[in-house]
């Protein structure tokens, strides 16, 4: 939940996660593990996507054995709920955006708020994280094929810079990107592999991990009119056994007393 002591962070993935078969596990447990919490209380928003329920039910297989309690925000299905977004948003750990369309993310989150909510959570401590749509909404700008043909569009400016998803899995996003940059359509930033985590602690990239073997990101700028470009090389999750994080027994005890299951 909401902790003014620790410093704001973002999880943007390039793609993969909970949604890719056969999925990214090291990037789900770099979720929880970012939080900070022994037992994170995780948000997903499923809203790129229209709230699909293959995506929440990945979500609820993924993150619901783990040691996290796992609940989904739908903006299309809240009828009767009496809690304001806010309340709802600010009393989670983490909050997990999923893909789809970015331009159609945005405007909905408008629509309803969410975008100040969502800043009022960054500033306050909750990680931000998300893939594709979801990861690329926190930047100033990103490369969305809402409309067919990859083209630039305006994020939430959490991040100063811009950021491209599925480098290597939709090549064709990478030139259009490119452009934005080199045109100034895009402030300078990165374009991310699918599997490819960019933390980042405030507005600096802390690290740049991957749980994929052989991914990677590349920083684009454009000087003078010209674009330069510099690979970087992600620290590689998972390397050794994956320990995830099962539910301990007590937290299990607990669950039963609350909610009737394990």
């Amino acid at each position: 939940m909401a902790d003014p002591a620790r410093t704001p962070t973002i999880l943007a993935m390039g793609g993969g996660g909970f949604t890719a078969s056969p999925g990214d596990p090291a990037l789900d447990e770099l979720v929880l593990e970012l939080s900070g919490r022994r037992e994170p209380r995780i948000l997903f928003l499923p809203t790129a996507s229209g709230d699909p329920s293959e995506q929440i039910a990945a979500f609820h297989t993924t993150f619901g054995t783990r040691a996290a309690l796992a609940t989904v925000l739908s903006l299309f299905r809240r009828h009767g709920d009496p809690r304001s977004l806010r309340e709802i948003v600010l009393a989670h750990d983490v909050v997990y955006v999923g893909g789809g369309s970015m331009r159609n993310l945005m405007a909905i989150w408008t629509a309803h708020g969410l975008d100040a909510v969502l800043r009022e959570a960054w500033a306050a401590g909750i990680v931000l994280a998300g893939l594709s749509a979801g990861a690329m909404c926190w930047f100033a700008g990103g490369i969305t094929k809402s409309f067919g043909p990859p083209e630039p569009t305006a994020g939430l400016g959490f991040l100063p810079g811009s950021l491209s998803v599925h480098a290597d899995g939709e090549p064709e996003r990478l030139p259009s990107y490119l452009e934005a940059v080199r045109s100034g359509a895009l402030p300078g930033g990165w374009a991310a592999d699918d599997g490819v985590g960019l933390v980042f602690r405030g507005s600096d990239l802390e690290r740049v991990v991957s749980a994929r073997p052989g991914t990677g990101a590349v920083r684009v700028d454009a000087v003078g009119g010209e674009l330069v470009r510099h690979r970087i090389t992600p620290d590689l999750l998972g390397a050794g056994p994956l320990e995830t994080r099962p539910l301990p027994d007590d937290i299990k005890e607990l669950r039963r007393q609350r909610y009737g299951r394990g």
